[in-house]
């Protein structure tokens, strides 16, 4: 299947590891510029960009904060001025707390944390897209792919913020989807279940793992690699007119 990737420019936001590490590999594969962005953990991104340009695609970093405007407009700024635009958009990037299995209760959520949650996992897609669809209306095939997570369909204790701002991509999705669409610019969400991620697998106990997994129709975890083929298809030209759709990819749970 021919994917027309080549020389495309791509952002993947969050790619220094798990799924955005993994979708950034894939680009690569089909020979994509992809820009890679990071908040914290420089080495990881740069890891990434190297395993990008060795699959045959080319790289570059650039640091990015979801939840500060001015490091968001500054990262595609970058991008921009050394490939001369976007082409597609892959929101992935969120910010994670420590890695606990023991969250608070609802009653006992701070109001700044359920405030942050909603400021980074959302607005900071609202402000990469500003940024970016001006100049994507002008680029033929553009496509942007939103994930978000099954949390949104059958809840996480303890997740209420993080569930209200995945939520929210699928509202975004659906209407960029109609204002886009005239001009060709494709918009979908991926919606993942537990991925058998790096995070994931320090976070959760074997027995919890294999409990959820046991709700699967496959008996197992997604791996990060198989939720990266499906936004490159989203994000490809083999997508002729799929948008505005919500795709699961969670071994049929």
């Amino acid at each position: 299947m021919e994917f027309g990737l080549q020389d495309h420019v791509v952002l993947v936001t969050g790619a220094t590891s798990g799924i955005g590490r993994a979708t950034a590999i894939a680009f690569g594969t089909e020979g994509a510029r992809v820009a890679l962005t990071y908040h914290t953990n420089r080495e990881g991104a740069e890891t990434t960009a190297k395993e990008v340009e060795a699959a045959g695609g080319q790289s570059m970093v650039v640091a990015y904060d979801l939840g500060d405007k001015a490091t968001i407009d500054g990262a595609v700024a970058t991008v921009m001025e050394r490939w001369d635009g976007v082409d597609v958009v892959v929101a992935n990037a969120v910010e994670w707390g420590a890695p606990t299995w023991a969250p608070p209760a609802f009653e006992d959520l701070d109001p700044s944390g359920w405030q942050r949650s909603l400021r980074t996992g959302l607005d900071g897609v609202f402000h990469t897209l500003q940024a970016t669809v001006t100049v994507m209306r002008n680029r033929p095939g553009a496509r942007i792919v939103l994930v978000s997570s099954g949390s949104v369909d059958y809840g996480m204790v303890g997740e209420a913020a993080y569930g209200a701002a995945k939520a929210g991509l699928h509202g975004l999705a659906r209407s960029l989807a109609r204002e886009l669409g005239p001009a060709g610019i494709l918009v979908n969400v991926v919606m993942p279940g537990l991925v058998a991620t790096e995070r994931n697998l320090q976070m959760m106990p074997q027995e919890v793992r294999d409990t959820i997994a046991g709700h699967s129709c496959t008996g197992r975890l997604t791996r990060p690699d198989e939720i990266a083929a499906a936004i490159v298809f989203l994000a490809s030209s083999a997508n002729g007119n799929v948008t505005g759709e919500t795709l699961h990819i969670a071994g049929g749970m």
